[in-house]
């Protein structure tokens, strides 16, 4: 029943992916730049802890936002594997799979940013560290959701490269979009590794490696909100899957 829904109606999976994406989009721009924009002072823990302190609802806030957008990534990749699966069943699921594998770890490390509001509570045990040393202890639990999100994003570079392959081999997307949804995959990847090898590299250009990714799936959000599927070809492609 459900694979009659989707070769008989392809364009409402498209929508949805489509909204889905840009709701994605919009929610991390808002998180990360009016979020921990506004309270995460680069190379200054005492006012991050400061920050911290006077805006926790804004910072509870932003961990909200980040869960809200592992269920719709969640969504999202079960929508993208529906649709590229006529293309190549088994490398719908690996891209599938990396995807769940990087939402994973990236949901694990979300925790760090509630970690990072304990130090700065007032339970008694707190009394047993200075606060210069309770505010490292807040900042550290920021370093590691930094480097945790980079371990997922690396995870989610093979999921955008093999998606952008089934979406140039499609026939019924654009080659052209197919490219341009390799491109966070390149980026993803190079951004994260350098994280790992090369920190004080990653850190100063991160976002002249890892900005050029949103062009990617920018492209993708609005072809699927505004176009959709090519439904004639898509039914083409999805007779020949079921005969093969």
């Amino acid at each position: 029943m459900r694979n009659q829904g989707v070769e008989t109606s392809p364009q409402v999976y498209a929508r949805i992916a489509g909204m889905l994406y840009l709701i994605m989009i919009v929610l991390g721009i808002v998180q990360e730049l009016f979020v921990r924009g506004s309270i995460v002072v680069p190379g200054d823990v005492a006012a991050t802890a400061a920050n911290l302190r006077s805006m926790e609802s804004l910072w509870r806030f932003g961990v909200a936002a980040e869960l809200l957008l592992v269920i719709i990534t969640t969504v999202l990749a079960l929508i993208i594997y529906l649709l590229t699966r006529p293309v190549s069943k088994d490398l719908a699921l690996l891209a599938l799979l990396f995807n769940m594998l990087a939402i994973t770890v990236e949901t694990a490390y979300s925790l760090q940013l509630l970690e990072a509001l304990f130090p700065l509570g007032n339970a008694a045990y707190l009394k047993a560290f200075t606060a210069e040393q309770l505010y490292v202890l807040a900042n550290l639990s920021i370093r590691a959701h930094s480097i945790g999100f980079g371990i997922a994003l690396l995870l989610f570079g093979p999921f955008f490269l093999v998606t952008g392959n089934l979406i140039f081999r499609s026939g019924y997307f654009p080659k052209a979009l197919g490219i341009l949804y390799m491109i966070p995959g390149i980026s993803y990847l190079t951004s994260s590794f350098a994280l790992i090898l090369a920190p004080t590299f990653a850190d100063r250009f991160y976002f002249i490696i890892a900005g050029p990714a949103l062009i990617g799936e920018l492209s993708l959000c609005l072809w699927l909100l505004v176009k959709g599927v090519n439904v004639t070809k898509w039914k083409e492609k999805v007779n020949t899957w079921r005969v093969s």
